[in-house]
């Protein structure tokens, strides 16, 4: 098997890649810290590529996958999960440049890992494409406007590749987390209902993707408070929302 991923370096992407080198895969491992990315490179068991890149730049990004492809031929997976989250204010000038930032890698940093993938893919007529979202993406959340935009665009994303790719044999899955302890949550001031490990989480998403899912929440109980969240007519749903605690702005 052979896996691409993005994000690699720390939290979710982490947790895959030594999920998924337990499995004996082939790993192309994308993350924009060296340090943490040879130390996990070096920490494998089974071949891997690393690419120091930053998802935001298109043609590295397509220079990773052709030396992925060529030294191991077209993945079987690819994983979009490179992400930040920060807390956002619109008021804030100093604030826009941190919306830029976040709505680039999580929603364009997706649609860059499958650029380059789509047509090797579509020509193989076979491949997984999953991208990592969030349940944050089901309704806006105060403090977090950026964040929870990028997601529901990356639902939407997703959703439209899908549909785009159908009968190609190419597959697009979107995964949605919940609360995942990684170092993007503990900086989280609130309660974090249904909380897993980046570990569960990723034998989670292998479970997932075994089965052929298209669509998928994790853990599964957080999928019934989003869509009940989803439900919840405005005026509840802002009296509810308005006192929750609020993600710690950058700086």
């Amino acid at each position: 098997m052979r896996v691409f991923l993005t994000g690699a370096s720390s939290g979710i992407g982490e947790a895959l890649a030594r999920h998924y080198a337990m499995r004996g895969a082939t790993l192309g491992l994308v993350a924009r810290r060296a340090d943490r990315l040879e130390s996990l490179k070096s920490s494998l068991a089974t071949p891997a590529e690393s690419y120091v890149v930053d998802v935001r730049d298109l043609p590295a990004m397509q220079a990773a996958a052709r030396d992925f492809i060529a030294k191991h031929g077209v993945p079987d997976l690819v994983i979009a999960n490179a992400g930040v989250s920060h807390g956002t204010l619109t008021e804030c000038a100093d604030d826009i440049d941190v919306f830029r930032q976040i709505l680039d890698i999580n929603v364009i940093g997706m649609v860059n890992a499958f650029h380059p993938f789509v047509a090797p893919m579509r020509e193989a007529g076979r491949g997984v494409l999953a991208g990592v979202a969030s349940v944050a993406g089901y309704r806006g959340l105060p403090g977090a406007s950026a964040y929870s935009a990028s997601k529901a665009a990356a639902i939407r994303y997703c959703e439209s590749l899908r549909v785009e790719l159908r009968g190609t044999g190419v597959r697009v899955a979107t995964i949605c987390p919940g609360y995942i302890a990684t170092p993007m949550t503990a900086k989280n001031p609130y309660p974090m209902p249904f909380i897993i490990s980046a570990e569960d989480f990723a034998r989670r998403f292998a479970r997932a993707i075994d089965a052929g899912s298209t669509y998928a929440v994790i853990p599964w109980p957080m999928a019934i408070v989003a869509k009940l969240l989803a439900l919840l007519p405005n005026a509840l749903y802002d009296a509810a929302f308005s006192r929750a605690g609020r993600k710690p702005r950058k700086g």
